[in-house]
């Protein structure tokens, strides 16, 4: 008996591990990554394949139920790959990430915008400013501005009929939604407008838009991941950003219909994961000056800053970026820099009938209530924001206000809440993406379901699983679900 131990000890090598050895978990563990990693990666692949086909089905006018489908299978997949991918190891997790938001992305740029056509007042703007001309000065019908049509943006052919294509009552057939009013886009969208046309080959039509919007999809999911290892736990971090990279509004709003709101949304997240003081302020107010919505991100920025100076850094800092902005544009055009802009804060997405502003609200308020009351909810959550917010993850303040402010004006758009789609990723609350979903569904199956009341119950569901989730994250529910997880395998 002693010749054998001592010989089993000569050769380890020889001996079996047990179930429990180091080297047995290992081998196990590698191998449900290497698992997970391939499904991940299958779920990825699905997406792709189903972001393409639903973008080459058809638009939202002449095949809306394709493209409902369609959005709806991607929800899906986005879900079951983000589920997938939290238990791949950190660094494999990341590379999915980063391939997984290209892959998506490429399948968005598979086919010319199907949902929304701003992105034809995005090319015309950028033509008239390389001109030489404001874009705040005329509107796209103006005789003045006659000779920078082509037939992509003014067909001269065919009866005007179709998707995307309006005819003005001169009878000027045109691509652009709105087309005998100024611009409404701030300063700073006209500058990226600017850039991408100098950049644009002759001929490129809507191409050059779509892929700007992926750059700045991308470079999103990037600065997540970057901010995200920074502050917060590395292995989740890929998980996180995967909630933005893999998002099928990105995909849809942020690639395909190529919005504007992308660039936005990057500044605000650089804003709140990797700045601070005037910094910090300076790219806030840049965001503002993109698209007014992340003014909401301004008492997350500054949440627990109770010291006068720093509150002042911060908003003098975004007050003067935006008036920095603003100011070769009013040389130009004078008091004309603010476009259609009041115009379409007044009417933008709401329309008489089953559309309006405050839904929520409207079913337990009268009408005219409902907006004072929005306002002062909106204005009571800022000041708890500002006051409690968490300084060490402002951006948890800025969903906070963001979201619901989307759910209480309750808009048409599902575009409108990219800026909530980042802030999740950033914060983990995955619960307000269905502020996204309500966006989408309206917009998609409104026209599929008329007379219904889909405004109230796509965001009434959204607001009730937010609510649950946040109940669920209170203390004493954490404390229950643990005692109940902990209890289960003994029962068992």
């Amino acid at each position: 008996m002693t010749r054998a131990v001592t010989q089993r000890r000569a050769h380890p090598g020889r001996a079996e591990p047990r179930s429990g050895h180091p080297a047995v978990l290992v081998s196990h563990a590698t191998g449900r990554g290497r698992a997970r990693i391939a499904i991940t990666a299958v779920l990825l692949a699905a997406l792709a394949a189903v972001v393409a086909d639903t973008v080459r089905a058809g638009d939202n006018q002449s095949n809306p139920g394709h493209v409902l489908a369609g959005y709806a299978v991607a929800w899906a997949l986005f879900g079951a790959a983000v589920w997938a991918v939290r238990k791949v190891p950190a660094r494999a997790a990341s590379v999915l990430v980063l391939t997984g938001a290209v892959a998506v992305a490429v399948a968005a740029l598979a086919a010319p915008p199907r949902t929304s056509d701003d992105m034809f007042r995005y090319a015309w703007d950028g033509r008239v400013q390389a001109a030489g001309i404001s874009p705040y000065a005329h509107p796209p019908a103006a005789p003045r501005l006659s000779g920078l049509r082509d037939n992509w943006l003014f067909p001269t052919h065919g009866s005007c009929t179709g998707w995307g294509l309006h005819r003005t009552d001169t009878g000027l057939c045109v691509r652009i939604n709105r087309p005998t009013v100024p611009t409404i886009y701030p300063p700073v969208a006209e500058g990226w407008f600017l850039a991408v046309h100098a950049l644009s080959p002759p001929g490129s039509r809507h191409k050059p838009i779509q892929i700007g919007g992926a750059v700045l999809a991308f470079g999103t999911t990037l600065a997540l991941l970057t901010v995200v290892r920074r502050r917060g736990d590395p292995q989740r971090a890929p998980a996180r950003a995967a909630l933005w990279a893999w998002c099928p509004a990105v995909a849809f709003e942020a690639v395909n219909n190529a919005h504007i709101d992308t660039l936005g949304v990057l500044l605000t997240v650089l804003a709140l994961g990797t700045a601070a003081g005037t910094r910090r302020g300076a790219l806030l107010g840049a965001a503002i000056a993109v698209k007014v919505l992340p003014v909401l991100a301004l008492p997350g920025a500054l949440s627990g800053q109770r010291s006068p100076a720093r509150v002042l850094r911060v908003a003098s800092a975004a007050v003067g970026a935006v008036a920095l902005a603003y100011l070769p544009y009013v040389l130009a055009s004078g008091t004309g820099v603010l476009g259609y802009l009041p115009g379409y804060l007044q009417e933008e997405g709401y329309e008489p009938g089953d559309v309006q502003r405050f839904a929520l609200l409207r079913l337990l308020l009268p009408d005219a209530a409902a907006g004072v009351a929005a306002v002062v909810l909106l204005a009571l959550t800022a000041i708890y924001v500002w006051l409690r917010g968490d300084p060490a993850r402002p951006w948890r303040g800025a969903l906070l206000l963001t979201g619901t402010a989307l759910l209480l004006i309750s808009p048409n758009y599902p575009w409108y809440s990219l800026l909530v789609v980042a802030l999740v990723a950033l914060d983990g609350r995955w619960e307000w993406l269905t502020v996204t979903l309500a966006g989408t569904v309206l917009y998609l199956a409104g026209r599929l379901l008329p007379g219904f009341p889909l405004q109230a119950w796509a965001y009434g569901a959204a607001a009730a699983v937010i609510t649950l989730a946040a109940c669920l994250r209170t203390t004493p529910a954490q404390r229950l679900l643990h005692r109940h997880h902990r209890s289960a395998p003994a029962a068992a």
